[in-house]
């Protein structure tokens, strides 16, 4: 049976004829049009979706900035389960609902991951790995100029960083890290090297003066931490001219022991890696600790000067001026 021409070759003939479609044939002909334009449009969001920020990589992990919602609710997942479920944070209903630690600041912020990109497995195989996360690494990014178009910093309320501000402002740019943690199971030198670079790359990128945050010692008695704090009051406190003081409500002493009796070894040894690793790159402390209740913390405040960073990591995640760094290689 000979099949009849279709509405394409119907369409052909009119237009062939100089006579427009009408009636039905004009109605379908607008159908498909829209249907072929809404296909391109597609096509074309498709092609154009952003691309996520590489920064870096080693092996099977890169980081990179989020590069949309999905990545966000990835990293607030994983902050989750380190900060309440591993720590000691006490979640509200919500965040204990949704397994989530998330606030409004993660809204303006940039997340930088630590990401996992070795291939999922096959077959039967990839039933018992289905729920393996893919963010295992992130650090929180907030820049001044950010900040001053939206909720201010974070800090802001642990430790009165106005004056500081102030007078630095001028001739600095501020950039707040915060909500630093790394999967459990991904602890090891290649990831923390990683979020290192990124954030280098990021502040190079940006032109960062200056980074500033709260650091945690597990648990909310300080006095458990005297041998540490002491050391940070005596021998890691900014200069008059960085110091920021923990506000006067929240302020906690840090100087337990007067500095003759401090056992350096020993003070190192107890301080939280994190800690210890900005101290290693030149950073000061605020002035008091702050205890932090939801998170079951005691917080005190990093101060690093970009100019302070000893030149000797320089030779790892390169100079202030360079474009690469060679701690990894570059996507």
């Amino acid at each position: 049976m000979t099949q009849g021409p279709g509405l394409t070759g119907r369409l052909k003939r009119i237009a062939k004829a100089g006579a427009p479609p009408s009636g039905l044939l004009a109605k379908r002909a607008l159908d498909v049009r829209a249907l072929k334009d809404k296909a391109q449009a597609k096509a074309l969001s498709f092609v154009r979706a952003p691309q996520p920020k590489v920064y870096g990589r080693i092996g099977d992990l890169e980081v990179r900035l989020a590069s949309g919602r999905a990545d966000i609710l990835q990293a607030q997942r994983l902050r989750y389960e380190v900060f309440y479920e591993e720590m000691s944070a006490q979640p509200n209903s919500v965040a204990a609902m949704r397994r989530l630690d998330q606030d409004a600041y993660d809204a303006v912020c940039d997340h930088l991951l630590v990401v996992d990109t070795s291939p999922e497995p096959h077959g039967l195989e990839r039933w018992a790995h289905r729920r393996r996360p893919r963010v295992v690494g992130t650090y929180r990014v907030l820049r001044q100029d950010i900040a001053e178009r939206s909720l201010g910093f974070y800090t802001q309320g642990e430790y009165d960083i106005a004056p500081l501000m102030r007078a630095k402002s001028s001739n600095y740019r501020f950039m707040e890290l915060g909500r630093s943690c790394v999967m459990k199971p991904y602890r090891s030198k290649r990831s923390v090297e990683l979020l290192w670079h990124g954030l280098w790359t990021y502040v190079r990128e940006h032109k960062v003066d200056v980074m500033i945050g709260c650091a945690s010692f597990e648990g909310t008695d300080p006095a458990e931490h005297a041998m540490a704090l002491s050391y940070l009051h005596h021998f890691a406190r900014a200069p008059e001219d960085w110091r920021c003081a923990a506000h006067s409500h929240l302020h906690q002493n840090m100087d337990f022991l007067p500095k003759d009796k401090i056992d350096l070894k020993r003070a190192l040894k107890a301080m939280p890696p994190l800690i210890k690793g900005y101290l290693r790159l030149g950073a000061f402390v605020g002035d008091g600790a702050v205890i932090d209740r939801q998170f079951g913390t005691t917080d005190v405040l990093i101060i690093l000067p970009v100019e302070k960073i000893d030149p000797r990591y320089f030779e790892h995640f390169g100079a202030p001026d360079e474009v690469k760094s060679r701690v990894a290689v570059e996507a």
